[in-house]
C-alpha cells in the first residue's frame, strides 16, 4: 500500500544553495512568476498541510507521483528547497514556511473572489452595478429600484451618482453594466437604447424681466449670464448646443456640478439657467417652456457592447427596456 511505502524525493529535490537556482529563474518577472507558481499553489499547500505526500496527494485526487513532481518543479522554479525528508513524512524548510504563509493567503483570496463573483452572478440575490446622472437621483432611479425590487428583493445595487463622460469609462472599464445617460452617445463600443425624452425650462429669478410669461423663446436671455453644469456635463453639451442654435455663445456666470446648486443660484440672481424639471418646485424662480424649437433631452441605458451579462443585470436591463415611454415622472 502507498501509505506504507516511504516518499523519497531526494532524486526529485534539488539540493539547497545558490546552485539550486535553474538557468535563468531570477531572470523571470512578476508576471512570468505569476504565469508559473499560480497552478501548483494548490498542490504545495496541500503536502504543506499535511507534511505528506500520500495523504495530499489523496485529498487532490491526484497520482502521488504526480504530486511529487508537481513539488519538485516549484523547488526547481524557486531554487530553494521547500521540504526536507524525515522518515516518512516532509517536513517544511524555513523557505517552505514562508512560502507557505504567502500560499494560503493567496488560495484564501481566491477564494473569497470566486465566492463574491459567484454571489454577484445569482439570479435572486446578485449585485449591479448601476450608474446615473446626478439629475436624476432625486426621483427617477429610487422609483426604478423599487419597483425593480418589489420583483427581486434581494438583488443588490452598486450605485454611481455623476455625470455622463464618466459613467461612459466606468463603463467601459467593467466598473458598471449599465447606466443612464444623456445625451446618447454613438460610440461603436456602446449599445444604446433611448428609453425617454425630458423637456428643459429656461429657469429665471422671480424678479427677472421674463418671469411673467409662460412662453419664451432662447433668444430672449442671449444678455444674461448662465449658470451651467460644467464642461464635460451632458446638460451643459446640450445648454451649449440649443444657444448655438439660438444664435449666441452664453456668458458664462458660473460652472458647477449640481443641477439644483444652480436653481438656487438663480434664485440668488446671479443668472439663468437651462434645467430639466424639479422633483420640489423651488421658490425664487420661474420655470418658463421654451418655444422655436426642441428643447429636450433624450435619456437612455447604455451598456458595453458583447458585454456578458448576469443573471440580475439582464433581468435589470429588461426591466429598463420595457420601460420605455415612462422612465421619467410625468
Amino acid at each position: 500500500m502507498d501509505e506504507e511505502r516511504p516518499t523519497d524525493l531526494s532524486a526529485l529535490l534539488p539540493p539547497e544553495g545558490p546552485q539550486a537556482v535553474p538557468r535563468g529563474a531570477a531572470e523571470l518577472d512578476a508576471g512570468a512568476w505569476a504565469a508559473v507558481l499560480a497552478p501548483r499553489l494548490a498542490q504545495f499547500a496541500a503536502v504543506a498541510r499535511h507534511e505528506h505526500m500520500t495523504r495530499a496527494a489523496l485529498q487532490l485526487g491526484v497520482p502521488q507521483s504526480t504530486l511529487s513532481r508537481a513539488v519538485a518543479r516549484l523547488e526547481a522554479d524557486l531554487g530553494v528547497t521547500l521540504f526536507a525528508r524525515q522518515g516518512r513524512t516532509l517536513r517544511l524548510t524555513r523557505a517552505g514556511r514562508t512560502f507557505q504563509q504567502a500560499a494560503e493567503r493567496a488560495l484564501a483570496e481566491v477564494e473569497r473572489s470566486a465566492e463574491s463573483v459567484r454571489l454577484d452572478a445569482d439570479p435572486g440575490s446578485g449585485r449591479i452595478a448601476f450608474g446615473f446622472l446626478h439629475t436624476l437621483g432625486p426621483e427617477t432611479v429610487p422609483a426604478l429600484l423599487r419597483a425593480f425590487r418589489a420583483d427581486h428583493p434581494r438583488v443588490r445595487f452598486q450605485l454611481v451618482q455623476t455625470y455622463g463622460e464618466a459613467m461612459l469609462e466606468r463603463l467601459r472599464a467593467g466598473a458598471l453594466d449599465l447606466c443612464l445617460t444623456s445625451p446618447l452617445p454613438d460610440d461603436p463600443d456602446l449599445v444604446v437604447r433611448r428609453l425617454d425624452e425630458q423637456r428643459l425650462r429656461l429657469v429665471v429669478p422671480a424678479a427677472h424681466r421674463l418671469a411673467g410669461r409662460r412662453r419664451v423663446r432662447l433668444a430672449e436671455a442671449a444678455a444674461d449670464p448662465f449658470v451651467t453644469l460644467e464642461p464635460g456635463y451632458g446638460l451643459r453639451r446640450i445648454t451649449d448646443a440649443l444657444c448655438a442654435e439660438a444664435g449666441f455663445t452664453p456668458r458664462i456666470a458660473f460652472e458647477g456640478e449640481e443641477a439644483e446648486t444652480l436653481r438656487g443660484l438663480v434664485a440668488a440672481g446671479l443668472g439663468v439657467a437651462l434645467l430639466p424639471p424639479p422633483a420640489v418646485p423651488r421658490p425664487g424662480v420661474a420655470e418658463l417652456d421654451l418655444t422655436g424649437g426642441r428643447a429636450v433631452r433624450a435619456i437612455g441605458v447604455a451598456w458595453l457592447d458583447g458585454q456578458q451579462d448576469t443573471a440580475p443585470v439582464a433581468a435589470f436591463k429588461r426591466f429598463l427596456l420595457g420601460r420605455k415611454g415612462r422612465l421619467l415622472p410625468r
